[in-house]
């Protein structure tokens, strides 16, 4: 016995070994959410704590060991035996830092990342690890969609293969029973309702059993399909199916092959007859199973007690959640009788033998029912003297259990109540062999089912005797197969005609598009046996695939694809291309592959490139990848566009601080690393409602009004999207000072745009208590880069009234008091304790700098150095070139391209050295003369 402490005191775990007489207690280091035993050794155990890593013990939880952390709820599993060779291995899903989820196996006691395996190649969609079975389910979704992955025997993953036009939105595995899956996929055009695939033994091709069964939400938001699959007899299924707006329960005896209603009882509870005509009018039942183990919920059966079902419907045209009954089949879904006019609790006990029925009712109760005869007729029993509020009902396990225990409170305020019922004394006797009949499983007749008849052995109703170890032998011979042991094979549709043919996106030749020649395949006859069926004979051998000779084909319908169905692979990382060819010879075929970067691979056959062909490009940019594929009967080629890229990391939008009205404006946004691969720009500015997108990353535009201006630029590359904000102010006229500082400045200069932004703040203070002049005359930015710059700003001011709007003479007269000031020495500011940095004027500027990164400035320096030695060399070839023969033509050309180059760059930062003397307006040019003396000086 093992008791958990409650968490919110402490961790621990109390343990007995003699059956509850004594117990030991062991602390943890963990808190545990759920337990899950192995299904065979008795002492193994993994915990899952509530800071979602996983533990085992191999000691009954007396010793601990971690496995892994970071482990989804609920996707851990035990090995299963049959699949697994090594009884300790352990199936989980774990999440990476990033959030992505990866599936891995590893030993109970040894789980070492070395010894870790990863079954599934990839990450994985989160909380999508199914292991059941023989099977293992996984999720994958890319471009969109989700794809299904499936590895039978713990085989290598195949894709799941639906109708090709099914495009599944959800899937919920149902059963994998008997070597077969049967699912529930909720398609592209549904909503509230899925419908019912079954597949192949391995779990790869799927065909449609049943369209658009209803389906409901839980109380924790998880998906409830309306299917229930019968206890004892393989192949039976119960669903409810959505019909023009109304609900209606269906039942099939071999795995969805067939469906029909449900007959109606002839009589009610009081024995008036039922009139209810098919298919107008039949049985409806809720086909909900109770999540509660201690609640029977509203439809049960027993594997020991094969034909008995007994469930809460309706009788009508559809299902409701009104006026509903109890109902009971003692043949298997074939006739129903009525019970009980409200809900009951129904329990099966002596492998059915006995049925205990109790009211669902929130009012306290002291009577339940029972029936000795499968439920043709009941006597009322009374179970305790005090009316109970029933919580639950327990029956033991055992085959021959006549033990029940009821439990819940006398009142709300009172404590738990356990109330144990044995019928032995019921029985005086055991069965015996004359006290049971044979019953022929049937349906509406038709005894061959799932290809074969079986019979059951029935305790006669009369017979009032402990069933035992009887109860359930079968006897078992299997039928002649008919086409109606046979279904649609996968890419096959049935016709009205009952004939099964492929649907329009088949081609049935595709089938041997894995074969190679002197190889031979199944080639199907558009049948296949329902799984588990056993016909002997008769049409099998007409319906089942036959084995073929592969024929010789020419390649056809090649693709390339990367692995993850994506078009963009990331620079310096591993890209795995997938070759896909529909048909032709996958061994004595020629594979060439050329990556679009000057590498290419050969392979002598497509079989060689099933794990996917890898490749890391080195660039950032959009490649062509080819791959040609050749045998002795033809050729084909296919092209992938594939975009490289790199992680965007930053961006800074580079444009002027001031501007004039109505005059263009340059934005640039500069990007880090600055080869990322294709990128689209969206820029906000001025009070445009609408973007304007461009793939490059310039903009020009303009301004008509005076004020503040916010620019916007955002950067889409692949998932990320980075953006930049900056203001920019728009006034008719302005002036402005490029500005210096003392070198003990630069020692403290990180070069960081928050550290311009507050010296900005600094400055402009100090320039405001030297001079005097309103701050709001005033603009200084910081430039970016070494020697630390600044351009400073004098601007017109309005008041809000719209009046002493300053003229272009007090801008000049401002713009003296200035550089009076700074010539002074009078502009400075402490930067901390002992640093006093001055403020100097360095040059006057023709029109406003723009701020640049530092990774550009370099740039723009080493262009500006360019045409200063260029301009050097026009006037050296000048002055010499009277004394060069054949030079006079060159010089001529160079001077006019010399022109060309120059006329474009600001004049400021032309002749960096040059000393002036007054201010100059925005967009005043210099003599074109004097100009070409400065250069040549």
């Amino acid at each position: 016995i093992m008791l958990l402490t409650d968490p919110e005191i402490e961790s621990s775990l109390l343990i007995s070994s003699d059956e509850g007489a004594t117990y030991q207690k062991y602390r943890l280091n963990f808190y545990i959410q759920s337990l899950l035993f192995h299904p065979k050794q008795e002492d193994w155990i993994l915990a899952y704590s509530q800071d979602q890593k996983l533990y085992s013990s191999a000691e009954f939880g007396r010793r601990w060991q971690l496995i892994q952390e970071g482990v989804v709820p609920n996707r851990f599993y035990w090995s299963v035996m049959g699949s697994n060779k090594e009884p300790d291995l352990v199936h989980l899903e774990a999440r990476t830092v990033d959030g992505h989820s990866h599936y891995l196996t590893c030993r109970m006691q040894n789980c070492t990342e070395a010894n870790r395996n990863q079954p599934f190649p990839g990450y994985i969609d989160p909380d999508s690890l199914i292991v059941q079975d023989h099977y293992v389910f996984v999720q994958l979704t890319s471009g969109g969609r989700p794809h299904y992955y499936v590895s039978y025997r713990r085989n290598a993953f195949a894709q799941m293969k639906l109708p090709k036009y099914a495009l599944p939105k959800d899937m919920h595995v149902i059963s994998t029973d008997e070597n077969q899956v049967f699912a529930a996929v909720q398609e592209w055009n549904q909503n509230d309702t899925y419908n019912l695939y079954i597949s192949d033994t391995r779990g790869v091709y799927f065909t449609l059993a049943l369209e658009n069964v209803q389906s409901s939400r839980g109380p924790e938001g998880n998906v409830m399909i309306d299917l229930y699959e019968v206890a004892g007899i393989k192949g039976m299924f119960l669903a409810n199916k959505k019909i023009d707006n109304q609900v209606k329960t269906f039942i099939t005896y071999n795995k969805g092959r067939d469906w029909r209603l449900l007959q109606a009882p002839d009589t009610d509870l009081r024995g008036d007859p039922v009139h209810c005509l098919l298919p107008y009018c039949s049985l409806h039942l809720h086909l909900k199973v109770s999540e509660n183990p201690y609640t029977s919920g509203i439809i049960a059966s027993k594997d020991t007690a094969p034909s008995i079902i007994v469930a809460s419907g309706n009788i009508g045209s559809e299902l409701s959640d009104t006026d509903i009954s109890m109902f009971v089949s003692s043949d298997a879904g074939n006739t129903w009788r009525q019970i009980f006019e409200e809900e009951h609790s129904v329990l099966y006990l002596d492998q059915g033998g006995v049925l205990v029925a109790m009211k669902h009712t929130s009012l306290p109760i002291r009577h339940l029912w029972l029936s000795f005869d499968e439920g043709r007729s009941w006597s009322k029993y009374s179970f305790t003297s005090i009316p109970l509020f029933v919580d639950g009902v327990l029956g033991e396990p055992g085959e021959e259990t006549l033990i029940m225990t009821v439990f819940g409170h006398f009142s709300h305020r009172s404590e738990w109540q356990l109330v144990k019922v044995d019928y032995k004394s019921i029985f005086d006797r055991r069965c015996a062999e004359e006290d049971y009949r044979p019953w022929q499983l049937h349906s509406q007749g038709e005894a061959c089912i799932m290809g074969a008849k079986r019979i059951y052995k029935k305790r006669k109703s009369e017979r009032k005797c402990m069933q035992g170890k009887y109860a359930g032998a079968m006897e078992s011979e299997p039928c002649v197969c008919t086409e109606a042991d046979f279904d649609c094979d996968y890419g096959y549709e049935r016709h009205s005609n009952g004939q099964c043919l492929p649907a329009f996106w088949f081609n049935p030749s595709s089938l041997s598009k894995d074969c190679s020649l002197g190889q031979s395949y199944l080639n199907s006859t558009g049948y296949r046996k329902v799984v588990s069926n056993n016909c002997t004979d008769g049409v099998r051998e007409q319906y089942t695939a036959k084995p073929q000779k592969c024929p010789g084909k020419a390649p056809r319908g090649l693709r390339i694809v990367t692995a993850d169905g994506k078009l963009t692979a990331e620079q310096g990382h591993n890209v795995t291309l997938m070759v896909q060819l529909e048909e032709g010879d996958v061994q004595r075929t020629l594979i060439q592959v050329d990556f679009g970067d000057g590498i290419a691979v050969s392979y002598v056959n497509l079989s060689s490139t099933e794990d996917g062909i890898k490749h890391v490009y080195q660039n950032v940019g959009i490649f062509r990848v080819t791959v040609q594929v050749d045998n002795s009967l033809g050729s084909d080629s296919a092209v992938l566009y594939l975009h490289v890229t790199c992680p965007l990391e930053h961006v800074h939008l580079s444009l002027p601080f001031v501007t004039t009205k109505n005059k263009e404006v340059n934005a640039t946004a500069v990007l880090w690393p600055s080869q990322v691969g294709t990128l689209t720009y969206v820029w906000w500015y001025g009070n445009n409602t609408e973007p304007l997108i461009t793939l490059e990353g310039s903009i020009s535009f303009r301004f008509t009004s005076e004020g503040m201006n916010t620019i916007t630029v955002q950067v889409s590359a692949g998932n990320a999207i980075l953006q930049d904000t900056k203001t920019i102010a728009v006034y008719e006229e302005f002036r402005s000072l490029r500005l210096s500082f003392s070198p003990n400045l630069d020692d403290y200069n990180p070069d960081i745009p928050e550290w311009r932004r507050d010296i900005g703040r600094v400055i402009k203070k100090s320039l405001v208590e030297a001079t005097g002049v309103p701050g709001q005359h005033i603009l200084v930015a910081v430039l970016p880069g070494l020697p630390t710059t600044a351009e400073l700003f004098v601007l017109p001011y309005q008041d809000p009234a719209g009046e002493n709007k300053r003229s272009a003479d007090d801008l000049e007269q401002i713009s003296e008091l200035l550089i009076h000031k700074l010539n002074q020495n009078s502009v400075h500011f402490e930067l901390k304790p002992g640093v006093r940095v001055l403020v100097h004027a360095a040059h006057l500027t023709a029109a406003p700098l723009v701020d640049l990164t530092p990774t550009h400035s370099g740039s723009a320096m080493l262009m500006l150095l360019s045409v200063v030695f260029v301009g050097l060399a026009v006037f050296v070839i000048y002055k010499f070139k009277r004394k060069i023969p054949g030079i006079n033509v060159y010089a001529q050309m160079q001077n006019e391209k010399e022109q060309e180059m120059i006329s474009p760059v600001s004049h400021s930062e032309s002749r960096p050295n040059v000393p002036q003397t007054e201010l100059r307006r925005p967009g005043q040019l210099i003599d074109e003369k004097v100009e070409s003396q400065l250069i040549g000086e």
